[in-house]
Formats: C-alpha cells, structure tokens, sequence
C-alpha cells in the first residue's frame, strides 16, 4: 500500500484547496492516476514525484525516495527497496535544521553607512554564531519613513552603492535579507534584497499603503511577483508589511511552494495594534498552512514609533517567539512552541515606554541638542513630561526652569521643586512678574478702556515661552512643549507661548491619559508629587482658575473628542451616545476652530488611531459643519 503517496496527495489537496478533480485540471495528471494514488494502490510516478514537492516546498529528492520505496514494496523488488530505504536514511542523516535569526534594528533615516555598519557588523556576528539566514526589517538600510529623499536621484545612487557594499563583504556562508529602495528600468520601487552566495536577489512589494501615516504611492511603483528562494533545503517565501494584511499575496507565495513565510516590516506603534498583527498573520497561517516569521522595525522617526515585537508563528498558528517592546535584539527562531510566552504589559507601560523610545530617538537622532529645558509648572503635564525626559536622556541632560505669576500658587511652587529635587534636576526659578508689568504699561495706550481677557492671560505664557526660548538658543537644549491630546484639540492653549517647543511628548496623549500614565510612573520611583494628581488642573493665568471653568470635564471632554477625532463620528452620533447636545456642539467647533493652532504645533509621538500630525490633515480654512 503506497501510504505515503496518499499522505502527499491529502498534503496536496490541504495546501491549494482543489478538489481531485481540480487538482488534475490545474496539473494536468490523467484522473485515474489521480485515484490510484488516493486509493493507494500506485505509487507516484517520477515526474508527479517532482510535481507534488514543488507544490508542497518539500525537497524532491525527499518525495523521489519515498516514491522509488514505495513502488519497489508494491512490486517485490527487495533489493530496491532496500536500496531506497538507505537513501531515505541518508537523506535524513544529511538534513540540517535551518537556523534563522531576526535583526529587530532601529536604523536612522537617511544614515547610510551608519545602517549599512550595523547590518554587515550584525551579519558577522550571526555568521559566527552558524547562522544561517538574517533577517532585517523593512527599508533597513535607509530608515523609515524616508518621505521626499526617495525623489533625490543622488540618494538612491547611494543607496545602490551601499547595497553593492553589504553583498560583497558579508561571507558566502550566510543568506541575508534587508530593506532597501529597488530601482529598475527608471522606476521605483520597495524592495527586500536576498544576499546569498555573493548574489543579489530583490522581491518588490506588492501591496503600497497609502493611508493614515503611510504615502507610498507618492514614491513606489507596486510589484506583481510572488518570491522564493531556497535556504538549507527549505523554501522560503518572501513578504514586505501590507503584503500581509490581504490573503492574496501570501496564498500565492504559499501555492508557489513555501514551507517558511517571511515578512519584514516597518510597523509604527498604536495602541491595539499589535494584537491586530498577531490576528492577521494567524488568518494567513490557517489558510496557509506554512510557518511565519514577522520582522519588525524598532525606534523613533519624527511622528512614529515603531515597537519592534517581532514574532515567529508556526503552522498550527501558535506564536513560538514573541521578541520584546521597543528594543534592538537580535533572537534565533523557532517554531517550537515555548513552555511560557511573557507577559502582556499593562498598556500604561507600553505607552510610556513609546513616548520615553519618542523622546530618546528625536533628541539624539537629529543630535543637535545636547539636553533638554522644561517650565516646569507645579502641574500635571509638566510633571509627566519631565519624567518621560529624565527616562528618555538622563536626569543630568535636563534643566527645569519654573517662572512663577502672581497667580501662580504657593502649592505648585512647592511641588514643582519637590520634584525636581527627587529627580535630581537642574532647578531655576524666574519670577516674570516684572516682564508681564512691562508688557502690559507698553500696551495701556493702545489697550485703553478695555477690558481685561485672555489677552493679559496669554502674555505670561508667551513670556515664558520666549525665555524657554531664549534659554534653549543659549544652552543648546531642545524645549520640550507639555501640552496633552484634549488642549491641542480645542485650542486651550497659547501659539508662542505654551506651545514654544521642538518636540511635544504629549501631543497625542488626553489628558484623561495623562493622570493614568503619571500614576504608573509613580510605580517605579515615586517622583511627581501626590498633590499634582490629585488637584484640579489649572493653567493659573488667573485668579481661582481651573480648567473646568471653560471646559466639561475631562473624562468627558475626552470620550467627546475620541469619538469625534479617533472615531470621526458625526455631531448627530455622539449626541446619541448620551452627550449634551450643548456641549457636543461646542467641544466639536472648538476642535475645527483651532486646526490653524495644531499647523504650527511641535511634532510630538503617534499612540492613537488618528493623532494630530501628517496623519490627520484638515483644512484651516472651512465652513464644514460635523
């Protein structure tokens, strides 16, 4: 009985989902070798042998020995069958596990031969190690998002330079595979480069996002070819990001015979999204039935974080390698599974730790500024964002700068140098009660018979402002601005005053988040005062003032503007969710009233579904009505 033979043609009808006559129309096998094989009463021929192995990404001498075995049993042939068995056992003698390592990297956009270092260095390490192939993450070699130096002819001549330099000093005895820029016949395209035996290979992605953050179409031209290579006797597929996230790609790189799928990726960070990738690439796998190794960049651009977290999956589907949060490693995979997975982290951790990796990653990437200079207020998002710097750069690299008011309070005086002295922070204090006086008497004359507003009150912000200013020209440190998610998006906040900076970790963080966040750092070292989390916020520009004076609460402004901005949701659903039709309407033209304040806004990290930035791009000038 030639079992093994059944055992392919099953493995077969699993892998493509043909049915016995489908399978015969597509390969073109007469169907009564068709039911001879499925009976089990005929071995496979030669030339089906080869066939089924390529379907399957099986070697074929494998497949052949099994065949010639089974025949020589099906016609008495011994001596044959002796002869076939001691291949099978050679065969098997000679097969060596494949050993494949994951290079989760943070390269720098633009710093070619920074990236290029880091990827030969890597890559000779792994050799040492007997690695077999190494994996890099998505546009590895260039950083991402590159944005407009891909419409640079001299960059991407470069880029062609670095990559003849990675394939001729990487040793003949380990494959790699890295992300590059792929120009051929004068078009662009995003490319994943194989290195083996001193030879080039390039896959093209097939799949262009151009949604949210990602712009792709601007500067690629998509691929239409499935990619396979061989690698110690196993076939491997090749992928590039969105190429996962619809069936089609992977099924055909899966019919095409690939036992290991390999997708390499820069994935930003958001909150949920890595239990969406776990999900997609799980629906890949059952329909597939092959093993998944998913490679994901690491580090800080500009808006974007990227989480690393790259995993392998086998192909029952269950994760065999789950690599850490926001952290370069280099790990072998395994498809085994693990007797434990580690834990999932609290989201405030991995929220925080995306914000500290944003921090780190702006102020050393562009390395122009040698620290940081905060105003520290005595107030909630202050604290949190001199904790997020101290973590990101080291408390030594930061000076704290408090400017009190006569409205500011004896309390945040307190707090704001309590905590700055449990941090070990630069501390100053300088009174503006003499600037603002000033600014004030030179408008008098043209202020007369007015009113006091928000005008006077916005004067001390932008006091402020300019001396934050003024001590980051001199000292060389970045201003971090401290504004949160809900102030940016209705405007309770003062252009070139509180909003002076170069880089907002809080930009995309409510305020509601705020508390929880300042809360979990205290886990760690108890650093911002109780006082702080516990009071009313105020922005103390005057007298008795907190924030609820002008707004709804923050639990509820926060769940209005998440439906609105995250969500974008109309006027007429939120109300239905329960809200005052009042506020809604209020909260809502107060965020569309402000897009002028957001355009001239620091850049600060993307945590949410629809941040404030490149992602979200409204008009300044309309009269649309939500």
């Amino acid at each position: 009985m030639a079992n093994k033979t059944k055992e392919y043609l099953a493995k077969v009808r699993k892998k493509t989902g043909f049915s016995d006559y489908k399978i015969s129309q597509e390969y073109a096998i007469n169907q009564s070798n068709l039911s001879k094989y499925k009976s089990g009463k005929a071995a496979l021929s030669e030339t089906h042998a080869w066939l089924f192995a390529n379907i399957l990404g099986i070697n074929p001498a494998e497949v052949v020995a099994h065949t010639k075995l089974e025949h020589a049993k099906i016609t008495g042939s011994k001596s044959k069958a002796i002869f076939w068995q001691e291949q099978l056992e050679k065969l098997a003698n000679n097969s060596k596990v494949i050993k494949i390592n994951i290079a989760q990297i943070n390269p720098i956009v633009g710093d070619l031969d920074g990236n290029a270092q880091k990827i030969i260095k890597l890559t000779k390490e792994a050799h040492a190690q007997d690695c077999d192939l190494l994996v890099f993450p998505e546009l590895s070699l260039i950083g991402y998002p590159p944005e407009d130096l891909l419409l640079r002819e001299g960059f991407i001549q470069q880029v062609q330079d670095k990559v003849t330099l990675i394939s001729q000093t990487i040793s003949e005895d380990i494959s790699i595979i890295f992300g590059a820029p792929s120009k051929q016949g004068g078009v662009l395209y995003n490319g994943a480069y194989l290195v083996q035996n001193s030879q080039l290979r390039v896959y093209h992605k097939q799949n262009l996002p151009n949604y949210g953050v990602f712009d792709e179409k601007r500067y690629f031209e998509p691929g239409h070819e499935a990619f396979i290579f061989e690698c110690q006797g196993r076939r491997i597929g090749l992928v590039i990001c969105e190429d996962a996230w619809t069936p089609k790609v992977i099924s055909t790189t899966a019919n095409q015979g690939a036992q290991i799928i390999i997708s390499i990726n820069a994935s930003p960070f958001q909150v949920g999204k890595h239990s969406q990738r776990i999900e997609q690439i799980k629906q890949r796998v059952l329909a597939t039935k092959t093993d998944f190794i998913y490679v994901n960049m690491v580090g800080a651009q500009d808006e974007l974080v990227f989480d690393g977290a790259s995993f392998a999956m086998n192909s029952n589907a269950d994760i065999t390698l789950q690599l850490p949060l926001f952290k370069e490693t280099v790990q072998s995979v395994s498809f085994t599974p693990p007797t434990t997975l580690p834990d999932t982290d609290p989201i405030e951790k991995i929220i925080y730790n995306a914000l500290v990796l944003a921090t780190k990653d702006y102020i050393e990437k562009n390395a122009v500024f040698n620290g940081v200079v905060i105003g520290l207020s005595g107030g909630i998002d202050s604290a949190l964002t001199l904790a997020i710097a101290a973590d990101a750069i080291g408390t030594e690299n930061i000076k704290a700068i408090m400017m009190p008011y006569e409205y500011t309070s004896n309390m945040s005086l307190e707090d704001a140098k309590m905590q700055a002295a449990a941090m070990n922070i630069d501390y100053h204090e300088i009174s503006i009660h003499t600037m603002v006086s000033s600014f004030n008497t030179q408008l008098n004359t043209l202020f007369n018979g007015m009113e006091a507003d928000t005008t006077e009150e916005n004067l001390q912000a932008r006091v402020r402002g300019t001396l934050l200013m003024a001590i980051s020209n001199k000292l060389g440190k970045i201003v971090l601005t401290t504004g949160n998610k809900s102030e940016m998006a209705v405007g309770y906040a003062t252009l070139y005053g509180d909003m002076s900076g170069g880089f907002a970790p809080l930009k995309d963080v409510s305020k509601t988040l705020v508390y929880q966040l300042a809360k979990y750092r205290n886990t760690l070292s108890t650093i911002i005062p109780r006082r702080v989390i516990d009071r009313a916020p105020s922005a103390e520009l005057a007298p008795n003032q907190i924030d609820q004076d002008f707004l709804p609460p923050y639990d509820e402004l926060d769940a209005i503007l998440a439906l609105f901005i995250e969500q974008k949701h109309s006027v007429k659903y939120i109300i239905k969710q329960g809200f005052n039709e009042q506020t809604v309407k209020r909260i809502t033209q107060m965020v569309l009233n402000n897009e002028y304040k957001r355009r001239q806004s620091a850049p600060g990290p993307k945590i949410s579904q629809n941040a404030f930035g490149k992602e979200r791009r409204y008009p300044m000038t309309s009269r649309f009505q939500p």
